[in-house]
């Protein structure tokens, strides 16, 4: 019986320590926040600038609600595109050094909508394998070959190039800064690759966004990429504190996702106060570099202390410090023990990263203090000398 199955299910995933729960938030996403009721250090967060919070992006959402109305009515093609939206694709391409952008409700939706329109049966796509659910999702809804690449291997990503038919239609897709573990792929190696076999690369930078690059362009501009890649993706809730996602590219591309990607057409648009946040937050990202900086900064300060303590945090070179533990119980334990000194710390575990590898994925904000890292620091030592 059906019911059966869910309740077997469920059993299951409480055994082998996979049972998840939602936490309640309550207030602003800061580097404090009241989690289930109480006030709790964030290092859980991926509001690296702060932005979520900022002033600017509260008074662009109201004055874009009183302008628009709260909702969009319908989706682009009909009557849901609206003056806003062609506003942020025109800040995102700029932003992105591309001819056009084209606005996604979500990172998901923008994976899944792009990789089932750019290849199809008969090719093949090259995938790393610590690339995010959506970026796996899209693969397989594409129903090409899928070769999953050992992370970032380049030898494996040149042989998969190699076998593949003269004639096949490649496409070698890979985040540029990994929302797990906090490395950078090897991007130019990779263009290199694609280029000397006839592949398109896809770059996810949603975790780049706003981070690195000039003005927070992401790691395809850093590298002077811009005009190798042919398609940029990333996200607008992130760093840029807002919602939504993006597809940089050539306009001929923008066209054609407009008219063949399902999960663009297939849905309502976003609201005017989501747009209107998102443009307000990519003019701070220009014209405030400060918060990278003290992004950075913060980094390296709570990187080192760590690495003092004798925690790995494998080849991280980012705002996303990966604390492996290995064992997913051991991992949640560590988890559910800092957070009852107060430092939040979310444990990831299987499906969303290999067996073996489960780790707090520590995250850091432009707004976190000496004193918040500081206190960080003596509860992570104090609760490592537990194990």
């Amino acid at each position: 019986m059906p019911i059966n199955y869910i309740r077997e299910e469920l059993e299951r995933l409480k055994r082998e320590g996979l049972y998840r729960k939602l936490r309640r938030v309550e207030g602003e996403q800061g580097p404090t926040l009241i989690l289930d009721g109480r006030e709790v250090l964030n290092l859980s967060s991926n509001n690296y600038l702060g932005l979520a919070n900022h002033p600017a992006l509260r008074e662009a959402a109201k004055e874009a609600m009183d302008r628009y109305g709260c909702g969009s009515g319908a989706s682009r093609l009909i009557s849901g595109n609206m003056t806003l939206h062609l506003e942020l694709e025109e800040k995102v391409a700029a932003l992105k050094g591309t001819e056009a952008a084209l606005v996604f409700n979500s990172g998901y939706q923008a994976n899944i909508g792009i990789l089932s329109l750019l290849v199809g049966e008969g090719d093949l796509i090259l995938s790393d394998a610590l690339n995010h659910a959506s970026i796996i999702d899209g693969c397989r809804l594409s129903r090409a070959k899928i070769v999953v690449y050992p992370h970032c291997d380049l030898e494996q990503i040149e042989a998969g190039l190699k076998k593949a038919p003269a004639k096949t239609r490649k496409l070698i897709v890979t985040e540029t800064l990994f929302s797990m573990d906090g490395d950078e792929a090897p991007l130019v190696e990779i263009v290199d690759l694609a280029e000397r076999y006839g592949a398109m690369v896809m770059v996810d930078e949603a975790h780049a966004t706003g981070v690195t690059g000039p003005n927070g362009a992401g790691v395809v501009a850093k590298l002077g990429l811009v005009d190798r890649v042919l398609v940029q993706m990333g996200t607008l809730g992130k760093a840029l504190g807002a919602f939504g996602a993006y597809v940089a590219g050539s306009v001929e591309l923008r066209e054609l996702l407009i008219n063949r990607s399902r999960s663009f057409i297939f849905t309502t648009s976003l609201p005017p106060a989501v747009m209107a946040m998102a443009i307000a937050a990519i003019d701070l990202s220009v014209k405030e570099p400060q918060r990278r900086l003290a992004l950075w900064h913060n980094c390296r300060a709570l990187r080192e202390g760590l690495k003092r303590l004798g925690f790995s945090l494998g080849q991280s070179q980012s705002q996303i410090l990966p604390l492996i533990i290995g064992d997913a119980e051991k991992c949640m334990d560590f988890s559910e023990r800092l957070l009852g000194k107060g430092v939040f710390a979310q444990g990831i575990r299987p499906p969303t990263v290999p067996p073996g590898t489960s780790r707090l994925r520590i995250t850091l904000m432009a707004t976190h203090t000496h004193e918040h890292l500081h206190r960080a620091l003596q509860v992570f030592e104090e609760i490592k000398s537990q194990f």
